[in-house]
């Protein structure tokens, strides 16, 4: 009977040793990812190698997919990962859409709403972590969002498949609604955008409702360690007395 205590601590022990892992296989490719990255922008915009770049793009989108997955199948889910993976995600889709719109295959509006969601949900997720101790979950709508996104990149990047347009009316700044042949890219963007904004409210809606949850539930995370602080602090002093 006496053991069980101490199976369990070992066992919560070598969990957070697990957690604390640096070197893993999901981490190496996220390493691998964010080094793609800059080659990916400086070979398609600057050298304007389309075809080279979407590949290295699509390759950098593909080890997202495969790093998670060998994370939850090896269960080799670290604490940097967590910061890694979703961190250099959002850098891929930040370098991929200024490398679509510096070469005019988006209108302004959809960079603009793009970094609008990422500027409001690193906000509170800078927040939830300063203030209650915890990080956002992600949600499968941003997985799903952030697939939409990576696959009408590359499609806008190399204009293929061509599809005809809506020929609903014709506004500059809404390409695919009117006549002609256009990139499925830019549909697929459309609909990557509307579903970032979705993920947002998702993720607003769980961080107010997080905080107020807590707020009913004790003090937060920086009131503990200020106490903590202010604690250690009159212990040092009466020790110095």
């Amino acid at each position: 009977m006496s053991s069980t205590p101490t199976q369990n601590s070992g066992g919560k022990r070598g969990k957070r040793e697990g957690e604390d892992r640096i070197f893993t296989v999901p981490n190496l490719l996220s390493t691998v990812r964010l080094i793609l990255i800059p080659v990916f922008f400086v070979v398609y915009v600057f050298f304007n190698q389309t075809i080279l770049g979407c590949v290295i793009f699509a390759l950098a989108a593909c080890t997202d997919w495969i790093d998670g997955t060998v994370a939850r199948a090896t269960g080799a889910v670290t604490k940097l990962g967590k910061v890694l993976d979703p961190f250099v995600d959002r850098l891929l889709l930040i370098f991929g859409v200024i490398a679509v719109f510096v070469t005019g295959r988006i209108p302004l509006w959809i960079m603009i709403l793009l970094f609008a969601r990422d500027i409001v949900l690193g906000s509170l997720t800078l927040w939830m972590k300063n203030k209650h101790g915890n990080d956002l979950t992600v949600s499968y709508v941003g997985k799903t969002a952030t697939a939409f996104m990576m696959t009408a990149f590359a499609s806008l990047m190399v204009d293929w498949p061509m599809v005809s347009g809506l020929g609903w009316f014709e506004i500059s700044w809404l390409p695919g609604f009117g006549v002609g042949a256009f990139s499925l890219g830019i549909f697929l963007a459309y609909i990557g955008v509307v579903l970032q904004w979705v993920t947002a409210g998702i993720y607003l809606y769980r961080g107010l409702r997080y905080g107020t949850t807590a707020k009913d539930h004790g003090p937060s995370l920086r009131e503990i360690k200020r106490a903590q602080a202010q604690s250690e602090q009159v212990n040092s002093e009466k020790a110095a007395e």
